[in-house]
């Protein structure tokens, strides 16, 4: 049988009134395993610890109080709901992670909360099974070295972080924990938009990230799938948008990323039977629209859109990703034609590397990218060069869509 418990004391209609007729903990305590306890509006303070089947509801006008030192409040145990409270005031202790919310155990929710004046702000240790959806999470007021992440997520499996909005953190960090799902979340003012480290089929979709150092990066993590997000303004740091490192079988598909240093930053480790898939993203106003470092590779890079990038590519040394694989991108700098109108160049684009050759090998040079003696140094290399240009990659079929649109069916029938 399910109870219901209205409990909490009657609140004076002051600012900042506290609810101190009984300790919530012992609330708490007292409460049935499998009931519902309904706090009463105002100031509770904390901390608190749940480790039985319980739903803590706020209604959406409960606050609970850290008291600036540890986590505010923390369950374990199986099936803890904490839904409607505004929790805040957890203490700023990086060795001992303090939250907002610890999670710990299984089949827990986390639903429709604000933290805010939290280090880190919900921290799931070893969950499993568990939803984190419509919260909104501010961090403390710290310089960016000093913050703690938004969600770190330890060693869990099977959760779902959807639809929350993050702002003024470190990172969103996922550290060996395999098949959880994060979508739908909105994240700003941070560094690492998402940290995916050790932490394979993890799935992120149509999630916005802006203004941070990077957007996304994965890291040692096989068969991360990344659909349909949103990044922009990544140009402090690392600067990528998304970047992928040692990651195989990966697929990144339908994205947006808008003026990032970099748009997508990828390894190309030997050729395995593993290779990440790159298709129908844009990758727009970035200052390199796709960079790539290491061996030959063999990615994908299928029906992409590069356009209004400073440069398109850049490699890390000749010969970097020289085995990937290209077809049906949108380039904006083809120099073809399609007379046939069927949308596809009538000859492959074959993107070189002439005098910008010197600052992708030479980092110190970087700094003179883009200076009018580079332009004037590459625009003599392409008249008349002095060594033969390096070839970064072939596409066989351009897609021109966008640079010839298919004529009108009236028109035609008419001539």
């Amino acid at each position: 049988m399910r109870w219901l418990f209205r409990v909490g004391c009657t609140c004076f209609l002051g600012v900042g009134s506290v609810c101190a007729a009984l300790p919530l903990q012992a609330l708490i305590d007292a409460t049935p395993a499998g009931s519902t306890l309904v706090l009463q509006p105002g100031v509770h303070v904390g901390p608190v610890h749940i480790a039985k089947p319980l739903t803590l509801d706020g209604g959406g006008k409960a606050e609970i109080r850290g008291t600036g030192r540890g986590t505010v409040v923390s369950i374990g145990g199986r099936h803890v709901t904490l839904r409607g409270l505004y929790i805040t005031g957890s203490g700023e202790l990086h060795d001992s992670v303090d939250a907002g919310v610890l999670v710990e155990g299984r089949g827990h929710v986390v639903e429709d909360n604000r933290i805010g004046d939290v280090l880190f702000g919900i921290h799931l240790r070893q969950a499993s099974v568990s939803t984190v959806r419509n919260n909104h999470v501010t961090g403390k007021d710290l310089s960016l070295g000093l913050r703690g992440d938004a969600i770190r997520m330890w060693n869990g499996t099977g959760n779902r972080i959807e639809n929350n909005r993050f702002r003024r953190a470190r990172d969103l960090t996922f550290i060996n924990s395999a098949d959880n799902l994060v979508v739908g979340n909105r994240f700003s003012d941070g560094r690492y938009g998402m940290q995916v480290v050790f932490s394979p089929r993890l799935r992120i979709e149509r999630n916005h990230l802006s203004d941070m150092g990077t957007g996304i990066v994965v890291l040692y993590s096989r068969d991360v799938v990344l659909r349909q997000n949103h990044i922009e303004h990544a140009l402090t740091g690392g600067g990528a948008g998304i970047v992928f490192k040692e990651s195989d079988t990966g697929i990144v598909e339908g994205n947006t990323v808008l003026h990032c240093a970099v748009g997508l930053k990828v390894d190309a480790p030997p050729q395995s039977d593993g290779a990440l898939t790159v298709k129908n993203n844009r990758f727009a106003h970035n200052i390199i629209g796709l960079f790539i470092y290491g061996e030959a590779g063999g990615q994908r890079f299928f029906d992409n859109r590069f356009e209004n990038n400073l440069s398109t590519v850049a490699i890390s040394a000749p010969g970097a990703g020289s085995a990937n694989i290209w077809r049906g991108n949108y380039w904006d700098d083809y120099q073809g034609f399609d007379r046939n109108g069927d949308g596809v160049g009538d000859t492959p684009h074959e993107i070189y590397l002439f005098a910008d050759r010197i600052w992708m090998e030479t980092p110190m040079a970087t700094f003179f990218r883009n200076s009018p003696i580079l332009e004037l140094l590459d625009f003599l290399e392409r008249l008349a060069p002095f060594s033969a240009p390096h070839r970064v990659l072939t596409d066989p079929a351009p897609d021109l869509r966008r640079h010839f649109p298919p004529p009108d069916p009236k028109e035609t029938k008419d001539r």
